[in-house]
This record gives C-alpha cells, structure tokens and sequence, in this order.
C-alpha cells in the first residue's frame, strides 16, 4: 500500500481547526516555503490562516445588482486550485479502501486544473501520475503538470472535447495497474465538494448581508463543484442553484454542441456526479466575455476605481481569478437579477484558480484585438458585469425539465458500462444522501490508517 506520510480527514479540511495545532502550523509554514513538503495535504481546504473562509464580496458598483455576490478563492489551495481537494479524495479514498497501491499508475482525465492536483498529490505521495486532457489547453497548465511529476497523455481538441478524455482513460483502464482519479464519474469529488466546499460557503457568509445563501451557482465541469448546494439546501432551504454553461455550447439547456474557450468547465455532456435533482436553473455565459473580464480583472483597477469601487477591493481582483471564475461571477449577476435579490441577499460562487496559468490566454487575446484602450475596457466593465441582463436563463424544476436532463445523462454514460438500474437509482435523492453520508465513514478510516 502507498505511503501516507499525512492527510487531511473530510472534517480537517472543512474545518482546519480540527488539525493538531502543530501540524497546522508546519503545514502554513510549507505552503509558502516548501510546496512539495506532503506536510502541504493538511492545507486542503478554503480556509486561510485566520480560519477565516478565503473570499472576497463584489459590491454593486461591480455586479450591478444590490445583492452581495461572494466569491470563494481557490487559488490559496496548494497547487493553486481548489481542484487539488478531490484529486486528494479520490485518491485518499482509493488508498484506504485497499484499492490503489503504490504499484499502480495514477490517471487524471481533466482540462487542466484536476489534472495539475492528480500530479500534484501524486508527487506528495510518491505515485506516477498520467494526466489526459485536450492538446490545445493553456500551456501553463501543461507546464505546471510536468514540474509536478505528471505524465500528459494528450487528446485532440480544447475545452469543448472532454469527452475524448473520458474515452481515452476508460481505454487505459484496461490495464490493471492503471487506476484512474475519474473525476466525472466517482463520488469522493461529490463528497469533497458538498461537505468542504458547501459547508464552507455557508460559514463564508456569516456577517455578510443577511448571513443566509439566497443562491449558489458554479459552471459544472466534472459537475463537483456544484454539490455545494446540495449542502447550502440544507442549511438554507430556499436556496437556488445555477448551473453555467458556454452559450457557445449549451449542452444540458438545449442539446447544444460546439467549442467554446471557458478553460476550466467541461460540456457536451451530463456528468454523472451531477445531481440534476438541485440543479434549480440553467444560465449561458458567453465565452469571449470571460475573457474579456479576465482582463478587466488582471490590469482594470483603474476602470474599477473610476466606476465606484473602493481602490483597495479593486486592487486586489488581480492575479485572483482565471476564466471560469469570471464566468462564474458573470452567472451570479444574472442570476441575482432573474431572482430579483436585493441588498442584503447573498449570491455565492468559487474561483477555481488564479491567473498563474493564463498568461498565454490573454496573450492570444491582445493578438487578436486591434486595440484595447481604456475606454475599450471600461465599456466591457459597463457591458458584461453591470450590464448582464437575464437572458438565457432556463429553469429546470419541472419534472419534464429534469427528465430531459437524465436523458442526458442516460445518453452519456450506458455506453460507458454503467447500468439503468444504477442511474435509475440517481432519480432519488436517497441515492445522494447515502453517498454523502460516507463521509463519516471515511473520516474514520483515513484518521486510521495515518
């Protein structure tokens, strides 16, 4: 069996004060000074060093809306995304349960950021890792694979070709020793998310507005992320979930194919960690807007600042975000419009990563614009977050809504073995609340096993 040198319970990373208070200690130390110490597992989690759940609230001079939107930071998570959490919990669960040793190949199918915590995890635990991703991705993500350790396997197409990935590791699945961190199909990337990433949205907005979540959205790629509502539907029953999606590609709202450059979000299919029974609505985002926001965050404190937001927030959006988390405060907008929020109310969403491995994006996008001048931008600040209106929002709660999107998912996933009966049994929320409640039972055997 592997070596597990350390690592984090689900409890531990939900609520870091739980770790031993010298471990925690050394392990803040490492994350700034030592980034390859395995001691950096016990900083999984949203929380920084003050305890305090990692974010920043975007005010109505940004957003448009009186609602507080709030935007939990991953890029403070080791490896700079908070993907790493379900790369440690697929593979963490693995160990534990006896079916993943150090024999075995690690395999990552990803766009990018789950692939870069694959690597990242792996190299903490000693393992070989191959990541499967698309071959025309940022070349920072590619980068950062390889300075972890990880092998690339490389599929064709972009962002809008996951699928291919998926087709590529069940085929490298035949091998025994291959075992793959599938994080479309396995359920610890649920559990990670509903527990740490839901429970600490709803501690984040304690002291902020009304302190309740009014709604919570996040673009699914492999459809982790957006367990959190599952868990903010508990603490907060009237809480609605958005699910964001490329209008270029608009799969789960119409049955849409295309490509779209919203690095970070899968398409073109239903995952199946996907509990489409919370899913509330369905809202498109334009891809270029995101990068157009990407921009507007990274060098736009100026135009910020001259459009009313206090310098210091205004300051501090830079180097914080990276595509799909400007498309997930995009989708918070239009979101807090469609439901009429006001002052008080809270709209919660993630930034996956930061915009260390984006550099080559905006590159390619000053390449492709003839000129993006002050007043360029400050139209774009006007247009994309203050101007987003409530177009190309669908809503899901109907029955025949939901049927569609189990359709969907039927459609994607029998052909890759899983039977009827199986995802029959999704249509039930006692099928989520029986993997969520596995939780506590590997809370305990990972404090265990270490």
């Amino acid at each position: 069996m592997a070596k597990i040198p350390f690592g984090p319970t689900y409890d531990e990373m939900l609520s870091p004060a739980l770790i031993e208070p010298s471990v925690r200690a050394k392990a803040l130390k490492a994350l700034y000074e030592d980034e390859m110490n395995p001691i950096n597992l016990f900083n999984i989690t949203w929380r920084g060093a003050d305890d305090q759940v990692r974010k920043l609230v975007l005010p109505p001079a940004l957003t448009g809306t009186d609602a507080n939107v709030v935007v939990m930071l991953g890029c403070g998570f080791p490896s700079g995304s908070h993907k790493v959490g379900p790369a440690y919990s697929t593979l963490i669960e693995g160990i534990v349960d006896g079916e993943i040793t150090d024999a075995h190949t690690i395999l990552g199918p990803s766009t990018g950021n789950f692939g870069i915590g694959t690597a990242y995890i792996s190299k903490l635990l000693g393992l070989r890792a191959v990541v499967i991703m698309p071959d025309n991705m940022s070349k920072e993500r590619y980068e950062r694979i390889r300075k972890y350790g990880g092998e690339l396997e490389l599929t064709p197409g972009s962002e809008s070709d996951v699928i291919l990935t998926l087709e590529r590791t069940h085929a490298l699945m035949k091998n025994p020793l291959n075992k793959a961190l599938a994080q479309f199909e396995l359920m610890a990337n649920y559990r990670f998310h509903r527990h740490v990433t839901g429970g600490s949205a709803v501690a984040a907005v304690r002291g902020v507005g009304n302190g309740r979540i009014a709604a919570f959205v996040s673009a699914p790629g492999s459809a982790g992320t957006i367990a959190a509502g599952d868990q903010i539907k508990q603490a907060f029953p009237e809480a609605k979930v958005g699910a964001l999606e490329p209008y270029e590609c608009s799969t789960l709202a119409n049955g849409g194919r295309g490509q779209h450059r919203i690095e970070g979000i899968g398409d073109k299919m239903c995952t199946l960690i996907h509990n489409v029974l919370t899913t509330d609505f369905l809202v498109l985002i334009k891809d270029e807007e995101t990068i157009q926001g990407l921009k507007l965050f990274q060098d736009g404190a100026d135009i910020f600042a001259s459009l009313g937001v206090d310098r210091a927030l205004a300051d501090s959006l830079r180097d914080r975000f990276g595509p799909s988390g400007i498309c997930n405060i995009i989708g918070a907008v239009k979101l807090a419009k469609f439901l009429r929020l006001g002052p008080g109310d809270n709209v919660v969403t993630v930034a996956t990563d930061g915009f260390d491995r984006y550099h080559s994006v905006l590159a390619d996008m000053e390449r492709r614009y003839l000129e993006i001048a002050p007043f360029v931008m400050e139209r774009w600040a006007k247009d994309i977050f203050a101007g987003a209106d409530e177009s190309r929002i669908y809503d899901v709660r109907k029955a025949a809504a939901k049927e569609r999107l189990f359709a969907q998912k039927e459609k994607d996933w029998l052909k890759f073995g899983y039977s009827q009966a199986y995802l029959d049994s999704m249509r039930d929320m006692a099928f989520w609340e029986q993997e969520y409640a596995k939780v506590a039972v590997y809370n305990e055997k990972i404090a265990a096993l270490r």
